[in-house]
């Protein structure tokens, strides 16, 4: 006889698979336990919570996707169908990427080939991707002769930068008669801001600092994206909406996006409670204490994740290699194709919003919180103070 325990989970007791089953029934029917379960449960919280009613959905990028390939097969479809809203990426995935917008050659190799020899014939490998020298060179020449251009003249956010930048990408390759090949162009056509946490750390970055010695005036402006990352997310929660983050690795864009809450609570002093979804694949452990392989359950304690929907957030502990492709075929397969948010287009009147309540609710000292926080020992930052800064 069965526990009235047991009887509230779901009997394993899968069919055979058939030979013409899709990948959505493949992950739905056998990915049943351990991180294959994971994955389904990422699949399902993808679907049926994070883009359901229009939800807000930011994407963080870290390890080498684009030059795989996954830029082309995976992120430019969930881009296009309305699946991604905003994006956190490293610098590398983004110069990457402009190998594939600019019509360059990429080669599946090995991770066996002997690095001294590649060296001598001019050849870069990452992993087992290998590619020539020169398209690391005819990639730093394209973004310095851009860079020159009269738009670029000032300081801006890395959003706005990657915009322009996507704008001449998008024009090369339709003179290329190139479709679908670049996600900075697809970010440009469909209005999807993309930010880069640690805009000095990519061979974009180095290409910018290059030309500040040439007395070009392209400064990042990483103030406006930290509120303006943050202003997206007030955006999403002020509006009725469920804000999302979905977090491919881990390192520095994973925290750029989760930070947003603090940002608007801690910082700003705006009453909000966390992102509502929380979904990564990372083969990142918890117990090094990195950040990559932090947990939302941690992240619940700095207010980074809602409590209450803690029990939807999921760890797929799955190289992102293999989860993206499986992710994006179960979306696509499963949920309509929703209308574009265009937040770049909005991005001033997004900011505006968030600015003008900071003004009226932040201080320079010790916000007021409405968590429960222990009482210091110090006078630093107690009430007469607060009172004072209103």
């Amino acid at each position: 006889m069965e526990t009235t325990k047991l009887s509230v989970y779901p009997r394993l007791n899968p069919r055979g698979i058939s030979k013409d089953i899709s990948v959505a029934d493949l992950i739905d029917r056998t990915f049943l336990a351990y991180n294959s379960g994971r994955l389904r449960e990422a699949a399902q919280l993808l679907t049926q919570k994070m883009l359901p009613d229009d939800g807000f959905v930011g994407l963080s990028l870290t390890g080498a996707l684009t030059p795989a390939g996954l830029g082309k097969s995976c992120l430019i479809p969930l881009m296009k169908a309305g699946f991604i809203d905003w994006i956190v990426s490293t610098g590398a995935n983004l110069y990457h990427d402009l190998h594939y917008g600019l019509n360059m050659k990429l080669y599946a190799g090995s991770p066996f080939i002997d690095d001294v020899a590649l060296h001598r014939d001019g050849v870069i490998r990452i992993y087992d991707i290998l590619f020539d020298y020169n398209v690391l060179l005819d990639t730093d020449a394209f973004v310095r002769e851009v860079i020159r251009g009269p738009e670029f003249q000032r300081p801006m956010g890395t959003d706005e930068f990657h915009y322009h930048l996507g704008r001449y990408v998008h024009e090369r390759g339709r003179a290329l008669r190139l479709k679908n090949n670049s996600v900075l162009a697809t970010a440009y056509e469909c209005g999807i801001p993309i930010f880069v946490s640690s805009p000095g750390d990519s061979s974009i970055g180095m290409n910018v600092a290059a030309m500040a010695l040439r007395d070009s005036r392209l400064i990042f402006d990483v103030n406006r994206d930290v509120n303006q990352t943050a202003a997206i997310v007030y955006e999403a929660k002020s509006t009725g909406h469920k804000s999302s983050v979905f977090i491919l690795g881990g390192g520095s864009p994973k925290n750029f996006m989760l930070q947003t809450e603090p940002q608007i609570q801690e910082v700003m002093g705006i009453q909000e409670k966390g992102h509502d979804y929380f979904l990564q694949c990372t083969d990142a452990r918890p117990d090094s204490g990195g950040l990559s392989g932090a947990t939302p359950a941690e992240a619940v304690s700095w207010g980074k994740v809602d409590p209450d929907t803690l029990p939807d957030c999921v760890v797929a502990y799955v190289d992102s290699t293999v989860a993206l492709p499986l992710l994006t075929a179960y979306c696509l397969s499963r949920v309509k194709p929703r209308k574009l948010k265009r937040l770049y287009d909005r991005r001033d009147e997004i900011l505006d919003t968030v600015r003008s309540i900071y003004l009226k609710t932040g201080t320079v000292s010790k916000v007021l919180t409405g968590r429960k926080i222990a009482k210091r020992a110090t006078a630093v930052g107690m009430s007469k103070t607060l009172d004072r800064d209103r």
